[in-house]
């Protein structure tokens, strides 16, 4: 048995990891509600400045809940969802060789804002088994400091533990980046045999989704260096 008396031991883990994960919790909160007014912002200067020459492809922000908010770039919908449990990485990801993170055990813990997206036509006509893909994921720790995981430019953003908290202007750039890779991301319809044959309870109940497209493009930064 440890010399640690168990309650001297639970005292400390309290005092050092509880407390850590709360006040990341926290950071995390005041980051999704500037990430909200942020993409609020976005959306109504994109209203302003864009003239599509079709009236349907619109631009919207929704706000759900104080833990979700969506915005709809005509055929696509980004979902952002703030989880509310604190996470760490594997021992394996590349993260946690980070000098940084080898400091001190609390460092290494992380709160999430992940960045799904959707079709927009799949909420419209409730297709429940059209697929999201997490285009990004935001991690946040106790003193601010950040992770983005993402494909494409997020890449080239941040995939290493930053250097200082993230700022405002960050969180615009996120909220810009991921947009513009949603919308550069097109379908890709389903190899023809796998349409070739339906049964008549997809025709009846599941019309809408016959045919549907996947998304292509979206890889984590990375995941691309280990494969």
């Amino acid at each position: 048995m440890s010399e640690l008396d168990p309650i001297e031991y639970i005292q400390k883990l309290l005092e050092s990891k509880s407390t850590a994960k709360q006040v990341t919790y926290k950071n995390l909160l005041n980051a999704f509600t500037s990430l909200s007014a942020e993409a609020k912002r976005v959306v109504a200067e994109l209203k302003t400045k864009s003239q599509p020459s079709d009236a349907d492809v619109t631009v919207d922000f929704f706000l759900v809940n104080e833990h979700e908010f969506d915005v709809k770039l005509a055929g696509d919908l980004l979902v952002f969802v703030l989880h509310t449990n604190i996470v760490t990485f594997d021992e394996s990801h590349p993260v946690m060789q980070d000098p940084y993170i080898k400091q001190t055990e609390v460092n290494r813990y992380f709160g999430q804002i992940m960045i799904y997206n959707f079709m927009s036509d799949s909420i419209k006509f409730n297709r429940v088994n059209d697929p999201g893909y997490l285009l990004a994921r935001l991690l946040i720790n106790h003193e601010g400091r950040y992770v983005i995981e993402g494909g494409g430019k997020l890449a080239q953003v941040s995939n290493k533990v930053s250097d200082s908290p993230i700022t405002e202007q960050e969180l615009s750039l996120l909220i810009k980046l991921s947009m513009s890779i949603a919308i550069e991301n097109d379908l890709m319809a389903p190899p023809f045999p796998q349409v070739q044959f339906i049964t008549l309870s997809q025709k009846n109940e599941k019309t809408q989704e016959l045919g549907g497209g996947q998304k292509i493009g979206f890889k984590m930064s990375y995941q691309s260096k280990v494969e």
